[in-house]
């Protein structure tokens, strides 16, 4: 006997495939981007402690100190409201593959890592709406969640990571990007 939650498992399973054989499904689309990188450090999304109107003896706090925004207070959240994240493949990747003595670690100590996520992209929403996905060869996927104050045009992105050293090391780049429209 199988149970109703089995059941329904199944039956999802079945209308998915159903729909990705049908053509449903919307098919990615290639093309040739400039990449840049970006973090969430003060040069980057241009922002700084401590406000002159409290002669910056504030200084847990954050300003943004550049743009139409300038003295607001920075949140550190994307355009759309969401907390920007560098992506991580999870524990089917072929990072398990190279590192195989990681195993223990992720399966006992970090099981939130077990799935994996896509990063953040800020990219022109006129050309590539909120929730775009995007394959960007040696960063993996992302999603179009933020909109940078240079980021014009279809033909450039900027990438999120969480460290100023890793965005001065990915530089800019030219890259062929997979593109999947919500």
């Amino acid at each position: 006997m199988v149970s109703p939650n089995v059941r329904g498992k199944i039956l999802l399973a079945i209308l998915c495939s159903f729909f990705a054989i049908s053509g449903c499904s919307k098919k990615p689309v290639g093309r040739l981007i400039e990449t840049t990188a970006y973090c969430g450090c003060s040069k980057c999304c241009s922002w700084e402690r401590g406000s002159w109107a409290y002669l910056k003896l504030d200084f847990w706090n954050r300003y943004v100190s550049a743009g139409k925004g300038k003295g607001r207070d920075y949140t550190g959240q994307t355009a759309n409201g969401e907390y920007p994240e560098e992506p991580d493949p999870g524990f089917f990747s072929m990072d398990t593959v190279e590192h195989p003595w990681m195993i223990p670690q992720r399966l006992i100590l970090f099981p939130w890592y077990f799935l994996p996520e896509d990063g953040t992209i800020a990219a022109d929403t006129k050309y590539y709406p909120f929730g775009t996905r995007m394959h960007v060869p040696g960063y993996g996927w992302g999603v179009v969640e933020d909109r940078g104050g240079a980021i014009k045009g279809p033909d450039r992105i900027d990438l999120y990571f969480n460290s100023h050293s890793e965005a001065l090391e990915w530089g800019r780049r030219k890259l062929y990007i997979t593109i999947e429209k919500p």
